[in-house]
């Protein structure tokens, strides 16, 4: 009888080696409690790395040092958060938002993006933030 208690005290479930003290085993030992609390944790870690990446927009768009926002913006770009500044391209009210117009004597110019006025941000292609631009009208 008491080799079988002292079994019991250290197996999977028991207090020995490979147990924890807890009743049906460790976690590590079940797959699926290990799956729900790694699916558990990764829901944790996007949820924080959202609201980091929303705490660093409110920061850019309130720095008033070129290099804190250079940083900022290469910090960001490492996790895949890139800024938008679509000057140049024709633009595209699904993408981008109108700000303001700026005439143009140069029909080529007609709807092309003057210049960004707000940066807008994507993370890993999904827009966060749409850009605001003003935009060249031909006259």
């Amino acid at each position: 009888m008491a080799t079988t208690a002292g079994a019991a005290m250290t197996g999977p479930g028991g207090i020995g080696p490979g147990g924890n003290g807890t009743e049906g085993g460790s976690a590590a030992s079940d797959d699926g409690v290990e799956t729900l609390i790694a699916g558990e944790l990764l829901d944790q870690a996007l949820a924080e790395r959202r609201a980091l990446v929303q705490l660093c927009l409110y920061a850019l768009d309130r720095a008033r040092s070129s290099g804190v926002v250079e940083r900022l913006e290469e910090g960001l770009a490492g996790i895949g958060v890139t800024a938008l500044r679509p000057d140049g391209e024709r633009f595209d009210p699904s993408r981008h938002e109108a700000g303001g117009t700026v005439p143009t004597q140069d029909v080529s110019l007609d709807g092309v993006v003057a210049e960004t006025e707000v940066v807008g941000f994507a993370d890993r292609g999904r827009t966060l933030r749409a850009p605001v631009v003003t935009v060249y009208t031909s006259r």
